[in-house]
């Protein structure tokens, strides 16, 4: 198990309404949350049409124009599961001109998911969404430079979530250097999991960001998505950077779960 309050899982606490304030109560690493987007600005409509906001309080990428990729501790387990809203097509949840929400049908989290590593997780939605999908890095290729992260998480440490998309932009921070900071960074798995953020902190994911892309431009200059919002000691704290699940490490398992959904 990690410690709660110093490693916030990026997801909200099971919020039902968009705005919900996230609680801050001690929870299993499957639980626990990182935030809307602490040092962030407001996201111009249709910048990332490929967002997707989620009912439990976590975000999401389209994988497909039916299929929502995002992390696995924002679901419990596989099945069938009507339960979740997928809102897009807006950067302000409060608005419903463009808005798009379609239920979810099934959900697919990742084999052998304990709470620590393979934090990603696929969601069936009962209909396509006409937006653009967001690819994901299939090889390692782009695990590095300078990565955006966006969504509609606290913008502080302990905050409440935001009715506004926002947007930061963070670098990538060796596996070496992020073990080195010590403390729960020890634990990283550097095979499953990538780093990114400021030694002097001030921008990073926070909770109810969990799920979310992190994402940078590939040699054509499309969007490419390179990480999962993960976990993190606290948000935006000093030597304490965001983690986020290395997608490329999954891509072969991500593409043949969702050929099953």
């Amino acid at each position: 198990m990690k410690k709660l309050l110093t490693a916030l899982k990026r997801c909200a606490a099971a919020a039902a309404a968009a705005l919900a304030i996230v609680s801050l109560q001690p929870v299993s690493a499957a639980q626990a949350a990182p935030s809307p987007v602490v040092g962030g600005t407001r996201a111009a409509q249709g910048e990332f049409p490929f967002m997707v906001r989620l009912s439990m309080g976590c975000g999401g990428a389209l994988y497909t124009q039916q299929i929502v990729l995002t992390a696995a501790h924002c679901v419990n387990g596989s099945g069938a599961n009507t339960s979740i809203t997928a809102t897009a097509g807006v950067v302000d949840l409060q608005s419903s001109s463009g808005r798009v929400q379609v239920r979810s049908t099934r959900v697919l989290q990742a084999p052998g998911y304990n709470g620590t590593g393979k934090d990603w997780a696929l969601i069936k939605l009962a209909q396509p969404i006409n937006l653009p999908t967001l690819k994901i890095a299939t090889t390692a290729q782009y695990n590095t430079g300078d990565f955006t992260v966006a969504g509609w998480g606290a913008a502080r440490e302990g905050g409440a979530q935001q009715r506004y998309q926002l947007k930061a932009t963070v670098p990538f921070v060796s596996d070496a250097t992020c073990k080195a900071y010590g403390g729960l960074y020890r634990g990283l798995v550097a095979s499953e999991e990538i780093c990114a953020g400021f030694a002097a902190g001030g921008v990073d994911t926070c909770q109810g960001d969990s799920g979310g892309p992190m994402f940078r431009k590939d040699n054509a200059g499309a969007w490419i998505q390179v990480g999962i919002v993960s976990w993190g000691d606290g948000c935006a704290r000093p030597n304490a950077p965001g983690v986020y699940t290395e997608v490329s490490t999954f891509a072969s398992a991500i593409a043949s779960a969702a050929s099953t959904l």
